[in-house]
């Protein structure tokens, strides 16, 4: 039998899940020692850690609203002058962190790009800056409201180059995540390196690993 995303493709078509991912046991959510997984519109817990799991009615629509949450939500950082190279698009991604030091992670819908499990991330969409782009990935691809907390590491990708921030989460719900994405997880640090093997992303665990 065919699977199908909950989620309307960009062009109102159905998104066909070829390898369906699947949820975890709810009791891997309270332990942050385990991979917690939630697919669309799956079970997961009301809260975690304190901050409930809720749809964000409120979420921005346009460019201005993207950049009103980044003045409203980002924390006060300085970052350097993007790295550029030719025929390479700017893009922007975000780590988000959990409270419990689990680290947020998709799963793109059939495995797009040969990603099996990656950081949200897209190339910038028009009016947008890196920060406000960053934003927006985080809510569609993960579901999640997050806040940024810093500058991370650029990474030289197959299309882009992805300049990549820490964020915490503040709100959403990852069940609600867009078509694109197949799973939502939460992995703790010292899985990461085990669960996401793309060597585009490489850099950017490297990067993760300096912070600790």
């Amino acid at each position: 039998m065919k699977h199908f995303h909950p989620r309307k493709g960009d062009h109102g078509q159905p998104v066909e899940l070829k390898a369906p991912s699947h949820p975890t046991a709810p009791s891997s959510w309270d332990d942050p020692y385990e991979i917690a997984t939630v697919t669309p519109d799956g079970p997961c817990p009301l809260t975690l850690n304190g901050i409930a799991f809720a749809d964000w009615a409120a979420a921005p629509t346009t460019a201005a609203g993207w950049e009103e949450q980044v003045a409203l939500t980002a924390a006060t950082f300085t970052e350097p002058p993007m790295t550029t190279a030719p025929g390479k698009a700017p893009a922007s991604g975000v780590v988000i962190f959990e409270a419990d030091g689990r680290v947020w992670v998709v799963s793109p819908s059939n495995a797009f790009g040969g990603y099996i499990n990656t950081f949200p991330k897209g190339k910038l969409d028009s009016g947008l800056t890196l920060r406000a782009n960053a934003l927006k990935e985080g809510y569609e691809e993960c579901g999640l409201q997050v806040a940024l907390t810093g500058f991370l590491c650029d990474s030289l990708r197959s299309t882009s180059v992805t300049r990549y921030y820490t964020a915490r989460r503040i709100g959403g719900h990852p069940a609600r995540m867009c078509w694109e994405t197949q799973a939502v997880h939460l992995v703790p640090r010292a899985e990461l390196a085990k669960f996401i093997s793309h060597k585009n992303d490489q850099v950017i665990l490297q990067a993760l690993q300096a912070l600790s």
